[in-house]
């Protein structure tokens, strides 16, 4: 039993070696699966990148095409690049001045109607928001405790007017018997004292009455001035006081209206020059400064500057025939303190800055540009004159000058979106005496208004 035979060794071992697994043959197996995956991938690739590349050669002349579309331009003939712009026609005309402020609406003249006596209010003979004129009737107080006290005071004075002739007749008698020594001077002095109290009783009476008749007019409310009456305070049937602080109505004339302002001090001396010895013209606008409300003129000055804001306040006058200015209501105010004759206008979109000062883009007979330094004379908001520098008839770029440059080829478009003709503008234009339609005469300093 201790010794084992070959045979049975030699089985063992066979059977030993057939459950033990080859991890050397099953790691080869896996990498050999890893690099046929890294094959595939590889393969997937290089057909992705190739695909990419030959889409990118196609469309490469349609994105340049493209971009030179997007640049706002076209080929043109010797090869430059044709910039379609807006132009306008520079024009010889008048420029007014005007000086921009805003404002505030003001009745020329505000009423807050009270009560001068006490009483019952028994009528109201207005409605509310009604034009009223001086001397209408608006509200009626009760006047029977003034009559009464009327009738009183002339009760009054009739006792004494009696009385007095009473004593007018004793002191003529008086007179008389001192003539013949019958009675001392003394007794008619005191006689002549008495006749003068009753005829201050009499003139105190008078004055009683007086005082019960104006109670009686206080009783009958009257509109002082012309103008619109605002919301009523009271109703008929309540008990009023001459003391009371809150009033019955309020009136506000409205025609004439007035307009208080303000404008940089800095300003203050120019219109101070052209105030005396004329009126200047006011514009009223809307809060949009485009709508043009009502015209008018400058009444006065404040006597100060508002060291706040260094402005000064200024004070105009409308007729407001229509009522269309109303109290309170903000508005641009537009002076004009001058006008600038015989200069050569242009919209102000055309000027241009730059490091050597102000220039525009001048549209040139074989349709390209030239940079044109110019010399301003005096901006507005849409005109600008030009002192030096342009002449009338010159056709200004005025939209597209971002993608120009000096000698640039241009397709000239007016304003209204049609093609322009530079040259027949100008050949046309110098023909006229007076400013073309492409360039506004009596450009004012406001938002799409000229004059």
């Amino acid at each position: 039993m201790g010794h084992l035979k070959s045979a049975d060794l030699h089985d063992r071992g066979v059977s030993s070696q057939s459950f033990e697994p080859d991890h050397h043959e099953t790691s080869n197996s896996k990498w050999w699966l890893w690099i046929v995956v890294l094959a595939i991938v590889a393969a997937l690739a290089f057909w992705y990148h190739r695909g990419t590349k030959a889409s990118t050669q196609a469309q490469g002349p349609a994105n340049a095409s493209g971009q030179g579309s997007a640049s706002g331009g076209r080929q043109g003939q010797g090869g430059g690049m044709v910039v379609p712009v807006v132009v306008a026609t520079a024009a010889r005309g008048d420029l007014p001045v005007y000086f921009n402020g805003l404002g505030t609406i003001t009745a020329f003249n505000t009423v807050t109607i009270r009560s001068r006596v006490d009483g019952q209010i028994v009528k109201i003979n207005f409605t509310e928001g009604q034009m009223v004129r001086q001397g209408d009737a608006l509200v009626e107080i009760d006047p029977r405790p003034y009559q009464v006290m009327l009738e009183q005071a002339e009760g009054q004075l009739a006792k004494d007017q009696a009385q007095l002739r009473d004593v007018q007749v004793d002191y003529e008698r008086y007179q008389l018997l001192f003539k013949e020594g019958v009675i001392p001077k003394q007794q008619v002095d005191t006689q002549q004292a008495q006749v003068g109290q009753f005829e201050g009783a009499i003139k105190a009476d008078q004055g009683t009455i007086d005082n019960a008749k104006l109670q009686i007019v206080y009783s009958h409310i009257t509109a002082p001035i012309s103008g619109r009456v605002g919301l009523r305070l009271v109703d008929v049937g309540n008990i009023v006081h001459a003391a009371d602080t809150t009033g019955l109505i309020v009136i506000t004339q409205l025609q004439p209206i007035a307009v208080i302002f303000s404008l940089p001090q800095d300003q203050l001396s120019q219109v101070l020059g052209k105030l005396h010895g004329s009126q200047l013209p006011v514009e009223a606008y809307d809060r949009d400064d485009i709508t043009k409300i009502a015209s008018g003129k400058l009444l006065t000055i404040d006597n100060q500057i508002d060291t706040t804001t260094g402005t000064y306040k200024l004070k105009a006058v409308f007729d407001n025939e229509k009522n269309i200015l109303f109290p309170n209501q903000f508005v641009n105010v537009h002076l004009l303190v001058d006008t600038k004759h015989n200069v050569t206008i242009v919209p102000t979109p055309a000027i241009q800055r730059g490091p050597q000062g102000t220039y525009v883009y001048l549209v040139q007979k074989d349709n390209t540009v030239k940079i044109q330094p110019v010399t301003l004379a005096l901006s507005t908001s849409t005109s600008v004159g030009i002192s030096a520098g342009l002449e009338p008839g010159d056709a200004v770029v005025t939209d597209g000058q971002d993608k120009l440059q000096d000698g640039s080829n241009v397709e000239a478009h007016s304003p209204a979106g049609g093609a322009a003709n530079p040259q027949g503008q100008q050949t046309q234009n110098q023909g006229q005496t007076g400013p073309s339609p492409s360039a506004p005469q009596g450009t004012q300093s406001h938002k799409g208004k000229q004059q």
